[in-house]
Order: structure tokens, then C-alpha cells, then sequence
């Protein structure tokens, strides 16, 4: 488990979008794991201007997305497919169809989350998995629960998530109740793993969730038993894991960009 961190945000999302064009160089046909919501949102600027400048080639590379909101036809300006196309497909040399988001619409959304599932697998695993974490520890759309959910699959959002996620839709009552996520069996079979969090609200769950105990109620916990995961966090998110890490004698990588 590695620390990067700085007090500017800017600086961490520059960092961010150097080490995800720094595996598609390593690696031209990786399969990049993406996310969506404000947190990368500046990483795909960033991503696109490198690609700009010409400092990497996306055409051999492939995403698959983490989730997406149920019942939003792609072409909904809300959806997440119209998120990465405006944020980041339209302006690299992606080629479209290895490009890949849950079908929200899908008259069988058992039969999509099967479908999506065997599509990863049969890519042959993510390379390099892109995560942000809510405020109650989810990551993608896995919610606390009693359980760990291995695959993808349908999910009822938390409430907190629907208060937090509004903002986007014209009302609260507009929002999704569920959405279709990747599961963390999927996740954790990841070879590498970037967790980005920003901002003082993410201080306490950043603590729970990496030093705390393993647990589904907190779903990022999980990732303590990852071999390879780097958290990007500005010093307003890291602020308890520092004020704590007297106690934590395990915190001995902390990079400060």
C-alpha cells in the first residue's frame, strides 16, 4: 500500500493522468478500469493533454467502465457513457468499440451484468483499475453491506450516495435508485489499483477504509488485502490517516509530489 499526496489537488490529478499514460506506454493494449464523477474528471484534462502533446498512443488500449446508472439510455446527457465520451473518448485516438459501459437499459439487466462480466474476463483482466471512494467507503457502486459482492450486478443505492450524487440530475427525485457496478471480486483481481480521494470529507473514511477493519460494511476495506494499490489524496483527505500515523506502523510509504 503506497501514500501519494500533495497539497494541491491540481498536482495529484497531473500525477494521476502521468501514471495511468505511463501503463498504456508500458503496456500499448492494457485494459484500463474507469471511473466516473468529479474526482477524474480533471485526470481525463489532463489525460487528453498528454495524449495532445503526443506523449501516449490510446489506439491498441481498452476501458471498461465500473458502473452505470440503470434506466439512462447512453445518450442521456446524465449517463455515464455521455460522461466519458465529453470527458475523455471524443479526444483521444480510443478506438470506440474497445470501449466498454454496462448497458443500463437492457430489457434483462441479469443477463447484462452476466454479459459484462465474461467481457473482462474475457479481455483478459484489468490492468491498471481507476477508483474513487464515497463517503460511506463504496467504491464503484458497491454499497455497504453484509456482504462482499463478488461479480457485477444490480444494486440498490445508499441514500447517501443519492444526497451526494444528485447534484447532477435536476432533482433528487430525477436520480436512479440503482445502478449496474462491477463487483469487488472483479476489482480485486485487478493487477494494479490507482484510489483517488480529495478533500476533507474523505479524511475519515480514507482512515476506516485502510486502517481500520476489513469489512463490508465499509467496501474499500477490502483493498488492505490488494498487492499492488497506490492512494492519490490530497493532505485535506490524508489529515486523519497523518494524525494517526503514530499508530500506524505499516505507513512507512507516503510520497509527497
Amino acid at each position: 500500500m503506497r501514500f501519494i499526496t500533495a497539497v494541491d489537488r491540481e498536482r495529484l490529478e497531473k500525477k494521476l493522468a502521468m501514471m495511468i499514460a505511463a501503463q498504456v506506454t508500458r503496456k500499448p493494449d492494457s485494459v484500463l478500469g474507469l471511473a466516473t464523477g468529479s474526482s477524474p474528471m480533471n485526470v481525463y484534462k489532463r489525460l487528453v493533454e498528454l495524449y495532445r502533446q503526443g506523449y501516449v498512443d490510446f489506439s491498441e488500449a481498452s476501458s471498461v467502465n465500473l458502473d452505470e446508472y440503470t434506466g439512462l439510455h447512453p445518450s442521456d446527457p446524465q449517463s455515464y457513457s455521455s460522461y466519458m465520451n465529453q470527458h475523455l473518448f471524443q479526444h483521444i485516438n480510443i478506438q470506440l468499440e474497445r470501449t466498454h459501459i454496462p448497458s443500463s437499459d437492457s430489457a434483462c439487466m441479469e443477463a447484462e451484468c452476466a454479459r459484462y462480466e465474461a467481457l473482462i474476463q474475457r479481455l483478459g483482466g484489468i490492468d491498471m483499475q481507476l477508483l474513487g471512494i464515497g463517503r460511506n467507503g463504496h467504491i464503484g457502486f458497491n454499497e455497504p453491506s453484509a456482504t462482499f459482492p463478488v461479480a457485477t450486478h444490480v444494486v440498490h443505492l445508499d441514500e447517501s450516495t443519492i444526497r451526494s450524487n444528485a447534484q447532477y440530475f435536476e432533482s433528487a427525485e430525477a436520480m436512479p435508485r440503482q445502478a449496474i457496478t462491477v463487483g469487488i471480486g472483479t476489482i480485486m483481481q485487478a493487477r494494479k489499483v490507482v484510489l483517488m480521494a480529495f478533500g476533507e470529507q474523505k479524511a475519515d473514511i480514507l482512515q476506516q477504509a485502510f486502517f481500520g477493519q476489513v469489512t463490508p460494511e465499509v467496501p474499500a476495506s477490502i483493498l488492505q488485502f490488494h498487492p499492488d494499490v497506490t492512494i492519490v489524496a490530497d493532505q485535506a483527505a490524508m489529515q486523519t490517516i497523518v494524525r494517526n500515523s503514530k499508530d500506524h506502523k505499516d505507513i512507512e510509504d507516503i510520497v509527497t509530489v
